[in-house]
C-alpha cells in the first residue's frame, strides 16, 4: 500500500544506452543514492526482436525509503523488470511475458520531493531516450505537473495509511478469524469512520 509509479516502454533506436546510464548515474551520485549498472550496450541487431538474450541492460537506483527505480531493458530494448525476469526464466509457464515488461516503484515513504525528482527524470528521459513510454503516476504529478496536487495526494495517502494502521492496531482478532478477515473488517471500520 502506498503511492506507486508504474511504467513500461522501449529504448529509442538511435539513442545511446551508455549515455543514459552516465546521466542517471550522475543524478544518483548528486543525491547520494545507491545504484547498480548492468550491461551498457545493447547487442547489435536486437531492435524489434521478440526474443531476448537473458541479460539486463541499464541502471537501477534507490533513493532512501523508496523502492528501486529500474531503468533496465532486455536485449529487445523493452523496459524489463529484473526481479520478474529471473522469476520468469525459472518458471515453467513461459507464455505470460507481460510480467517481465512492467515496472513499478513505490515512493510513498520517500516523500513528495523524491517522487517529483523521479517523475521529472522520467520526463527528461522520455524526451531523449524512450519511446512508447506508458506511465501511471498515483501521485498525479506526471499527468498534471502540479506540485501542489502532488503534495496534497501524498498528504491524503499518508493520512489513509496512518488511519488504517491505527485502526488495525486497535482491533482485536475474533476467534478463528483469518488475517485477511481482520484486514477486511479493519478497512470497513476505517471507511465508515471517514464517511462521518
Amino acid at each position: 500500500m502506498g503511492l506507486t509509479i508504474h511504467y513500461n516502454g522501449e529504448f529509442r533506436k538511435n539513442a545511446s544506452l551508455s549515455e543514459m546510464i552516465e546521466e542517471v548515474k550522475d543524478i544518483a551520485e548528486i543525491y547520494n543514492w545507491n545504484y547498480h549498472i548492468f550491461e551498457k550496450e545493447f547487442p547489435k541487431n536486437s531492435l524489434g526482436k521478440k526474443t531476448f538474450d537473458g541479460n539486463i541492460y541499464g541502471i537501477i537506483f534507490s533513493p532512501p525509503k523508496c523502492e528501486g527505480v529500474s531503468l533496465c531493458f532486455l536485449s529487445n530494448r523493452k523496459i524489463g523488470n529484473p526481479a520478474m525476469l529471473q522469476d520468469w526464466l525459472k518458471s515453467k509457464n513461459k507464455k505470460d511475458k507481460r510480467l517481465i515488461y512492467g515496472n513499478f516503484t513505490k515512493t510513498q515513504y520517500a516523500g513528495w520531493k523524491t517522487h517529483k525528482i523521479i517523475i521529472d527524470l522520467f520526463r527528461y528521459l522520455n524526451k531523449k531516450y524512450f519511446q512508447n513510454l506508458f506511465l501511471i503516476d498515483e501521485g498525479n504529478y506526471w499527468q498534471s505537473n502540479n506540485v501542489e496536487l502532488l503534495k496534497y495526494t501524498f498528504k491524503e495517502w499518508g493520512a489513509l495509511i496512518d488511519g488504517f494502521a491505527d485502526t488495525l492496531s486497535k482491533i482485536k482478532r475474533k476467534g478463528g478469524e483469518t488475517t485477511e478477515g481482520l484486514i477486511i473488517r479493519s478497512a470497513k471500520k476505517l471507511h465508515s469512520k471517514r464517511k462521518k
